[in-house]
């Protein structure tokens, strides 16, 4: 009977906005249930706008499954890098108001150099930042380690938290303030979002969403100290509707900034999103970054867009400039993303080909039913079930890794390495699949084949930076 209730509720839409007549909406209310369900979402909360205005709020399922609390208009999600694009427009209204100049090298703005006996760091401007061409990679492999330029600044494309880390220490020391203060005082108190912060409250603790693993285990949210500019944002549907209003409407940027912000500053190149040892291949003639924003171009207008991934957090955004309407929605599931392309299209209509790059799995995608399926079954038997769609590619890579690792976080030693063995056998080639099979084995205990598989993923790859960390640890230097 408990099951009962609970599906019922997760099936139900929690009303938050007027009723509207846009037929987009009642095919929202009813496919969002059934689209969850297919890929195990617990919860969604979504904001529409329409012609400049928030049209409709709306929430479904549960924020915390265990205690049956339910997600209301209140619920906070941290939203991971849609936190970038809120920063980016902090920095342009600084930008406004004369502190910061786009163009001005970051480094002069700094007491010190940011990595010492580092010239290229002339070329990271604001501009070069905020259109990921920074040569950073997205995060450094340690977290304490040198941060390393992998190409000429401004040459190419390549997503960078690291660059919104370095803006951010420019614009403190600028401000001579906390990020979470500049933050409050440029965007949140401007806009009236109340229910916002890049740090933790804790008296938001009892509204606050939990996430949860593909498999249903829960994962509390992180409880950020201090601002991270590139994915702490912690927020409601409506509360980004605000920021969203302000975007389509011009408000607290000159005319001229804005038509900056909305501008393609680079043209990205399809197969890859970091590419920091990819040299830039056939560019797209839809795809852009512009200032914080990523741009998609084609016969149906001009969308501004972005996608939030902080593992059992997962948010997405876009903006149609011509019609000047928007959706956000943000979800409590590491397979969150799955529903992005349905929701999109429901409720933008038009053509969307940024979701062929970001490649995440849709929720009646062979790899969603094969993760759904695996959650029930066997390791055997969902390797034999879905034997065909994992030899025709249906199933990717990067799926039959996420299913190791699923098994990984639950000591299930064996289903992983037998998950990552079989990728290895269908991608031998992969770099990442050997690290993947290192590290099952590494936490198995078995330290010589871990060594080994590393081994293999640095042959394979000489740039696989965390295997090369792993044999270190292990007490292993790597002969490639």
């Amino acid at each position: 009977m408990k099951k009962l209730a609970l599906l019922i509720l997760l099936l139900s839409p929690v009303f938050l906005f007027p009723q509207t007549n846009d037929p987009a909406i009642p095919q929202l209310e009813q496919g969002i249930p059934q689209w969850m369900q297919a890929a195990g979402i617990p919860g969604v909360s979504i904001a529409v706008v329409r012609h400049g205005k928030t049209e409709w709020l709306h929430s479904f399922g549960m924020a915390d499954v265990a205690s049956g609390r339910p997600v209301t208009q209140q619920t906070i999600f941290n939203v991971g890098s849609l936190s970038k694009v809120v920063f980016s427009y902090a920095v342009l209204r600084l930008v406004d108001q004369g502190k910061l100049d786009l163009d001005t090298p970051l480094t002069r703005y700094l007491p010190k150099p940011y990595i010492d006996n580092e010239p290229r760091l002339e070329k990271i401007t604001a501009r070069i930042v905020l259109s990921h061409r920074t040569g950073f990679p997205n995060w450094r492999p340690d977290k304490d380690g040198p941060l390393v330029i992998h190409f000429t600044p401004g040459e190419r494309f390549s997503y960078s938290g690291e660059g919104m880390v370095y803006l951010q220490a420019a614009i403190e020391a600028i401000t001579h303030k906390q990020m979470e203060d500049v933050m409050r005082e440029e965007v949140f108190q401007y806009l009236g979002m109340k229910h916002s912060s890049y740090i933790w409250h804790e008296e938001w603790a009892p509204v606050v969403a939990t996430g949860y693993e593909s498999g249903g285990a829960p994962y509390p949210i992180f409880h950020a100290k201090f601002a991270g500019v590139a994915g702490s944002l912690i927020t409601t549907p409506q509360d980004y509707a605000l920021f969203l209003e302000a975007i389509l409407g011009g408000k607290g940027l000159k005319p001229g900034t804005l038509r900056e912000m909305e501008t393609p500053q680079i043209a990205i190149d399809p197969s890859c999103f970091i590419c920091t040892d990819h040299a830039p291949g056939r560019l797209s003639d839809k795809l852009f970054w512009g200032l914080g924003w990523a741009i998609e171009k084609n016969s149906s207008g001009t969308y501004l867009w972005h996608y939030g991934d902080n593992g059992v957090f997962k948010a997405y955004v876009s903006v149609d400039l011509k019609r000047r309407d928007a959706v956000v929605y943000f979800a409590n599931s590491r397979d969150g993303l799955a529903i992005a392309p349905a929701i999109t299209q429901t409720a933008l209509g038009g053509e969307h080909t940024s979701f062929s790059w970001v490649k995440y799995d849709t929720y009646d995608s062979p790899a969603m039913r094969f993760m759904q399926y695996s959650l029930h079954h066997s390791v055997a038997e969902t390797l034999q079930v879905f034997a065909a769609s994992l030899e025709d590619g249906s199933i990717t890579e990067g799926s039959m890794n996420a299913y190791g690792y699923r098994l990984l976080s639950v000591k299930d030693f064996d289903g992983a390495i037998t998950a990552f063995q079989r990728n290895i056998a269908l991608h031998p080639q992969s770099s990442n699949c050997y690290d993947s099979l290192g590290e099952a084995y590494m936490d198995a205990g078995n330290k010589p084949l871990a060594i080994a598989n590393y081994e293999k993923a640095v042959q394979l790859d000489a740039h696989a930076d965390n295997a090369r960390q792993m044999l270190n640890k292990l007490g292993q230097t790597s002969s490639h």
